[in-house]
């Protein structure tokens, strides 16, 4: 089992705040996470979760107004929740960790060519110059399955499709040659087709170059086939861990329910698609009990009182809902949830 092994990166009750016009905003609120070597970990959770701050932090690339007041970041023997120098923060960033933006658009420069761009990394990381600059550049186009790389390569962003320039994106943080691959919302820009292919793609790096990879998403439906295991956020916390095979098929908090629930796969013809109803807290203000408790419709009494522990539901899967305190009443999961094998099996038959 993936837990047997000691992680590459363990995240120890984590807290990030950002100062705004004077008020405070606790994005991430004492969050944990083991990251394994070699196993593919996706983030997945509504817009304003804090997805992508958490793992911003991993790689000292908060906003300025932002900052880590609380827990650890452990990666190669070092804190780097404790890092406050950007000197520190140059020999992690790129080489040990990397990220691909979820628009790459954003993400390149316009009046560069990509071959420039890719060469900016490969020159600061590998120190290449020259004829051996020029064949990098060509050999990461081709990694990432770009034809005729060596044209490609003397080509400005416009001059891509937006799947092509998203493996540009790829192609310039794999030139890091980093050990994780962090992947916020991939494939948001992209059409149906073409997702599926970067997907595909990733998962071939990962292989290739043995890599570490973590997804960010609010899709759980992109995740499905990519993913080792699933981490659940709501309202910066980690509110349930495990295999993505558990997430799926024995999800255990009511956020997991509603939002593998809001799967247009498990709609039914004829009926509306079922949305969570609500808006996520405003983490401008102290959040008591349970985060998600105003808009479960199952919430206990306790949910708005006290904030739960961690329960186990087994060694690799564990959630924070009073549900699975042993004095709670029993209360099943919706129908979709319930019916959710059924589906999945007839799409992958």
């Amino acid at each position: 089992m993936t837990q047997a092994r000691e992680p590459i990166l363990k995240v120890r009750d984590l807290e990030v705040r950002f100062s705004l016009r004077g008020r405070t905003l606790t994005a991430i609120r004492g969050a944990s996470l083991d990251v394994f070597e070699g196993e593919s970990l996706a983030i997945v959770g509504e817009s304003g979760s804090g997805k992508s701050v958490f793992v911003k932090s991993f790689m000292g690339m908060l906003d300025k107004n932002g900052l880590v007041t609380h827990g650890s970041i452990e990666y190669g023997g070092q804190d780097l929740a404790k890092f406050s120098a950007e000197k520190d923060w140059l020999k992690i960033r790129g080489r040990e960790l990397a990220m691909v933006m979820q628009d790459p658009m954003t993400s390149l420069n316009p009046l560069k060519t990509v071959g420039a761009q890719i060469g900016e990394a490969i020159r600061l990381h590998q120190g290449l110059r020259g004829a051996q600059l020029k064949e990098a550049v060509v050999a990461m186009l081709e990694d990432v399955g770009i034809p005729n790389a060596a044209k490609r390569a003397r080509q400005y962003p416009h001059q891509f499709s937006g799947g092509m320039r998203q493996r540009v994106v790829i192609a310039i943080a794999m030139a890091c040659r980093p050990k994780i691959l962090i992947c916020d919302e991939p494939t948001t820009a992209l059409d149906v087709t073409i997702q599926a292919q970067i997907l595909s793609l990733i998962k071939e790096l990962k292989q290739r170059h043995n890599l570490t990879t973590i997804y960010i998403t609010h899709d759980l439906g992109v995740v499905a086939n990519v993913a080792d295991r699933i981490a659940v956020m709501y309202a910066g916390d980690v509110v349930e861990l495990g295999t993505a095979e558990e997430i799926f098929y024995q999800p255990a908090h009511p956020y997991t329910w509603a939002l593998l629930s809001s799967l247009p796969q498990l709609g039914i013809r004829g009926q509306d698609l079922y949305s969570i109803k609500g808006t996520p807290p405003n983490l401008f203000s102290h959040i008591k009990g349970d985060a998600f408790a105003p808009r479960n419709p199952q919430a206990l009494a306790v949910d708005f009182e006290y904030r739960p522990p961690y329960f186990e539901i087994s060694p690799t899967h564990k959630a924070r809902t009073w549900l699975l305190d042993p004095r709670a009443p029993k209360v099943e999961p919706p129908p979709a949830i319930r019916h959710i094998r059924q589906v999945v099996g007839r799409e992958d038959s």
